[in-house]
């Protein structure tokens, strides 16, 4: 198998995952075994390995080339991603196994031609891991003592699970995933619609969800409130945020990166997940959305997040003293800037202070029409920010203040740089006992075109209709440069084509700032 028929092949299967032409699966094929020298370095062999429960994983085996026999290798599993296959990590797989680790990547459980059903991250799909464990040590020239997780997405997710239940594992990169995941998919009590869809229409596309992941997603996006707790616990009982405490216990050393405009997985429940890790641990954020950091890398290419994946595995699975334990922890790039800026934790990346723009006027707002203020495309405006730093827009004098909240600063005599999480604090009147409204935070120059620096929605139930309440919101963290000249607006509207809303016909919602409790949004910026 030659170098440009691996990326050929992994590019390909990438796009028709990306673009939904993926055949769907309807069972495992009978088990076979391809042998396949990469080049004269390491070699792959595919394979059946057992997985929990009596199923088969398609997967593939790296081992270092010559290696020794009765020597053993470190040892690094990478679960697949959500919707693709086993040679999604061939290429950065070929790269481990070159410099000395044995790594088996398999296709998740009920994705392609795996055995089993979708069930998001259950306890059979971190039993996969640990299965897979024991097959490589058994099969392979892996090491016992040496055992590593890493993946994009769902590998990711799957990882930071599977290292709180099984002690062996020394060491997780988790790139672009979730630890929350009722944060990632329904913060402020608001379905994320375009993330939620396409995850569930990439399933049926590529997979076999089984009955309780479609009774999940039809409550779902069915906005099922009679299910709403019931949707809570499972989301629960599949974020690694909920088992810390048994992943601290066994003391792996967790790599967390991320995008700041992730539409799948936001990284504000990255960051807090972060802070309550307590043994070695890693967090980058880099502008781009879901898995764009990183995907570049799997394609064989230069990648800053891989280079650092492949240092944080040599530095706890080799002992090798490259100094990446020695850098500040958190390492963050702003979306306006190419440099990267480092933090001795996340709470210092506001180190600068906040700054509080005030929302003194009341505004008064029809429900159920869009301004025209959004937060963009799923996939598309995130990477179009990374790119060509073209984040979503919107002309903010010209949005109809019928349907839009507007708050603006006086414009700045120098750049602010905003970093971390911006908050908004103010009081809500409704007419209707139902709602929902989103938050956006505008970088606004002199011609009056704002730039999404953040967004959030906010969505409430069961209120008294005419009486207010507080609300306090984060928005979704982020790193951005201001410039001097420019101002910051806090726009408010009722609906975004990103989330459901729940506004009834007819509502109307009234946004104050009493003088007791005046409403603001801090924003987090850099120390000068």
């Amino acid at each position: 198998m030659q170098r440009t028929t691996t990326a050929a092949a992994v590019a390909t299967l990438l796009a028709a995952a990306a673009l939904g032409l993926a055949p769907h699966q309807a069972q495992a094929a009978p088990a076979t075994t391809v042998t396949a020298a990469a080049d004269a370095s390491s070699q792959v062999r595919f394979h059946d390995i057992p997985g929990s429960g009596g199923i088969t994983l398609k997967g593939n085996v790296f081992t270092p080339a010559g290696a020794e026999s009765g020597r053993k290798y470190p040892l690094i599993v990478l679960p697949t991603s959500w919707g693709l296959p086993q040679i999604e990590y061939i290429a950065q797989a070929k790269k481990l196994a070159d410099s000395g680790y044995v790594v088996v990547s398999y296709t998740s459980r009920g994705f392609w031609l795996s055995g089993g059903s979708i069930e998001v991250a259950s306890p059979p799909d971190t039993a996969d891991v640990s299965a897979v464990i024991d097959w490589a040590l058994a099969n392979s020239p892996a090491d016992a003592d040496r055992i590593g997780l890493g993946g994009v997405s769902y590998g990711a997710g799957i990882s930071l699970l599977a290292s709180a239940h099984d002690p062996r594992v020394k060491a997780v990169v988790a790139m672009s995933g979730w630890a929350d995941l009722i944060e990632s998919i329904y913060s402020g009590r608001t379905q994320h619609l375009q993330a939620a869809g396409m995850l569930g229409a990439a399933g049926f596309l590529t997979g076999r969800p089984g009955p309780e992941l479609q009774s999940i997603l039809s409550d779902f996006l069915g906005s099922r409130l009679d299910r709403e707790q019931q949707m809570i616990e499972w989301g629960r009982g599949r974020s690694a945020a909920e088992q810390v405490d048994r992943i601290n216990a066994n003391g792996a050393a967790i790599m967390l990166g991320n995008a700041w405009g992730d539409t799948i997985f936001p990284p504000n429940q990255y960051a807090k997940f972060y802070e309550r890790l307590t043994g070695p641990k890693r967090l980058e954020f880099r502008p781009g959305d879901h898995a764009t950091a990183e995907g570049t890398g799997l394609l064989g290419l230069p990648n800053d997040t891989w280079t650092n994946a492949h240092r944080w595995f040599d530095r706890y699975l080799k002992g090798e003293r490259n100094g990446i334990d020695t850098e500040a922890p958190v390492q963050i790039k702003s979306r306006s800037d190419n440099g990267y800026e480092g933090y001795a934790d996340w709470k210092s990346v506001g180190s600068g202070g906040t700054e509080k723009l005030a929302l003194s006027d009341s505004e008064h707002l029809f429900a159920n029409v869009d301004s025209g203020a959004n937060g963009g495309v799923i996939f598309l405006s995130s990477i179009l920010d990374q790119f060509v730093k073209a984040p979503p827009i919107a002309s903010v004098p010209l949005l109809p203040r019928a349907f839009a909240a507007v708050w603006q600063s006086e414009r700045y005599d120098s750049a602010r740089r905003v970093r971390g999480t911006a908050k908004l604090h103010t009081t809500l009147t409704p007419t209707k006992a139902d709602g929902t409204f989103v938050a956006y935070l505008y970088d606004v120059g002199p011609l009056g075109i704002g730039k999404l620096i953040s967004n959030a929605p906010y969505t409430f139930h069961g209120k008294t209709p005419g009486r207010a309440f507080g609300v306090d919101l984060e928005l979704f963290s982020t790193a951005y440069d201001v410039p001097a000249g420019h101002r910051l607006a806090l726009v408010v509207d009722t609906v975004d084509p990103l989330y459901i809303e729940h506004n009834p016909i007819g509502a109307q919602l009234t946004f104050s700032s009493p003088r007791t409790d005046p409403s603001y949004v801090s924003v987090p910026l850099r120390e000068q």
